[in-house]
């Protein structure tokens, strides 16, 4: 999966790499790709958890008490956040679920019908989801690597559709390259620059979508001015990726910020210092009818400016790696937080 046809691999509409780990399965791409089925059955099975309830009970706007269904994709980090936004609102006074849906493409529709109240999103990545789905995919890209623009331009895109965009957290996932330590301690690399200084020419491990996306072969050229031999293509941040990093067959994986497996095969990030990626914060995406109330931005506000990248890597840990539960990892580290 692979990012965004604009720069990030989750910062884009539709099309979007895989996870960060085979294990999570998810990376960017998940959060992007388009999948099969349809949103009929989905409406069925929602219909009776929730966003009508609230409407009914809650019609000033998520101002009282209610319920609320808090929709979740099909990958660890987004149940993670997911079990946290849950874990949050209930603390409000709200009667929170969490529904699992495969991908944006399918929640997407019924957050807009209210079925769904609340997700986590990527900023980039919503934005340019919605905006292909208004201008197409070949429009324009709104998102950038600067996040209070990049959330500007989702809000602009989410309001007529009756979605409301809160405040964006500290936590981010977004594209992210890695070499292992120990080429990184003999070439003296801590960012991309100074890989690109170092005149080493590397092979990338990643998607085959690399060689064109701009957030990656092209961006590594172009910005940071890396010799890329050419691209190995075993995937966004999958463990065949990182072990051929780790191995010397590849130099450079492409994976994500919040992966949390990297120290595992004894990887490191290098920093994006030109600011190649784009913005992709965590960010809440509301229905504004059923949820949209001063109270629901509170609690997840709470959440936003407690959570960093650091912490959802390692919340990613604990489920990938070792083995613990969704609901259980997120309600131990509100609890620790003092936000549960």
């Amino acid at each position: 999966m692979m990012a965004p046809s604009h720069t990030t691999p989750h910062a884009h509409g539709t099309d979007v790499t895989p996870s960060a780990t085979a294990t999570r399965g998810r990376a960017a791409g998940l959060r992007a790709l388009a999948a099969g089925g349809t949103v009929t059955a989905l409406a069925l099975s929602l219909a009776a958890c929730g966003g009508n309830d609230l409407e009914k009970e809650n019609a000033g706007g998520g101002g009282g008490k209610g319920s609320l269904v808090v929709g979740s994709a099909g990958f660890t980090e987004s149940q993670i956040l997911s079990e946290l936004y849950s874990g949050v609102l209930s603390k409000a006074g709200y009667k929170a679920t969490v529904k699992k849906v495969k991908n944006r493409e399918l929640y997407a529709p019924e957050l807009e019908k209210g079925r769904i109240d609340v997700v986590p999103e990527y900023a980039a990545t919503m934005a340019e989801f919605l905006n292909a789905k208004k201008n197409g995919p070949k429009a324009k890209p709104v998102a950038s690597s600067d996040a209070d623009k990049t959330v500007a331009a989702l809000r602009k895109l989410a309001t007529p559709r009756g979605l409301k965009v809160l405040e964006a957290g500290k936590a981010v996932d977004q594209n992210a390259f890695a070499v292992s330590k120990d080429y990184a301690k003999k070439h003296r690399l801590k960012t991309l620059s100074d890989l690109g200084k170092s005149k080493q020419r590397v092979t990338i491990a990643a998607g085959d979508e690399c060689e064109t996306r701009p957030f990656c072969r092209p961006g590594l050229e172009k910005t940071y001015g890396i010799d890329v031999k050419g691209i190995d293509p075993k995937g966004v941040g999958t463990s065949q990726s990182k072990q051929a990093v780790k191995d010397g067959k590849d130099q450079l994986v492409l994976t994500t910020t919040t992966d949390a497996t990297l120290a595992q095969f004894g990887l490191v990030l290098l920093k994006d210092d030109k600011k190649l990626q784009n913005a992709d914060n965590i960010v809440p995406v509301v229905n504004a009818k059923d949820a949209g109330g001063k109270k629901v931005a509170e609690a997840l506000d709470k959440l936003n400016s407690t959570l960093t990248t650091k912490d959802l890597t390692e919340l990613n840990r604990k489920v990938d790696q070792d083995r613990e539960k969704p609901a259980d990892v997120a309600e131990e580290y509100l609890k620790s937080k003092g936000l549960a």
